[in-house]
C-alpha cells in the first residue's frame, strides 16, 4: 500500500508532505514513550494524553486532539474524599498536570480546554450522588491563556440564587469561549458557520 500511494503520489508535494508523515508515525512507540519531565497516570486518559504530547513532539502536524474522560454522569454514590468522583477529580489534575509539565517548551504553540456537556446539581440526591444540572465550568490551560484567575461571575449557591430545582446557574456561554480560542488561536474567523445563529461574546480567555 505504501509503496502505491507513493507511485500515485509521486511529484505531488502534498502527497509526498503526507507519505513523509506517515512514515514518522509508524515509527513511534506511543505505549514505551516516556517524559524525561514527568510520569502520567497509569489510566486511559493519561495514555491518551501522553500520545498526544509524543505527537506534538514528534512535529507531525497535529493540529487538534480530542481526548475523553468518561463517567462523570454520578447519580449515585458519588463520594467526596474517597469514591467515584474524586477518583475522577484526581485522574484529571494529575493527567493534565503531567501534560502541562511535559509540553512546558511547547506552551507558547499550546491551548488545552477541558469542558462537560452538562452540570451537575448543586445538592446531593437521596443515592448519594448529584443529578443532571445546568451550571458547570471549563478549564484552559496554555502559554496564551489569561490565566491564574476565575473568568467570569460566580452566582452563588444561596436561596434566589439556584435556577430549576436546586441547579448552579449558567453565566458564560461556553461557545464565548470556543469562540475566542477559534479566532485567536486557530485564526479561524468563521465562528458563525461553526456556531450558527450565535453571537459570541468575548471574555478574553485568551490572548492575542
Amino acid at each position: 500500500m505504501r509503496a502505491a500511494l507513493a507511485y500515485i503520489y509521486q511529484g505531488d508535494e502534498l502527497g509526498q508532505d503526507t507519505l513523509s508523515i506517515m512514515d514518522t508515525l509508524q515509527k513511534l512507540d506511543p505505549t514505551n514513550y516516556q517524559s524525561p519531565i514527568t510520569n502520567y497516570p497509569d489510566t486511559e486518559f493519561g495514555l491518551a494524553l501522553k500520545q498526544t504530547a509524543m505527537l506534538i513532539k514528534a512535529e507531525v502536524g497535529l493540529e487538534v486532539s480530542a481526548i475523553d474522560l468518561g463517567g462523570w454522569d454520578t447519580h449515585f454514590t458519588q463520594g467526596s474524599t474517597t469514591g467515584l468522583m474524586p477518583n475522577l477529580m484526581k485522574d484529571l489534575a494529575e493527567g493534565l498536570a503531567a501534560f502541562h509539565a511535559d509540553m512546558a517548551d511547547h506552551m507558547n504553540k499550546l491551548t488545552t480546554v477541558t469542558m462537560s456537556e452538562f452540570g451537575r446539581r448543586a445538592y446531593e440526591n437521596g443515592s448519594l450522588g448529584t443529578d443532571h444540572g445546568h451550571g458547570s465550568m471549563m478549564v484552559v490551560l496554555g502559554g496564551s491563556v489569561d490565566g491564574g484567575k476565575v473568568h467570569g461571575q460566580w452566582p452563588g449557591l444561596e436561596e434566589g440564587q439556584l435556577i430549576a430545582p436546586g441547579d448552579l446557574a449558567v453565566t458564560t456561554d461556553y461557545r464565548d469561549v470556543l469562540s475566542e480560542i477559534l479566532v485567536k488561536r486557530l485564526n479561524n474567523p468563521a465562528v458563525s458557520d461553526v456556531f450558527p445563529d450565535y453571537q459570541p461574546v468575548m471574555r478574553n480567555v485568551v490572548k492575542t
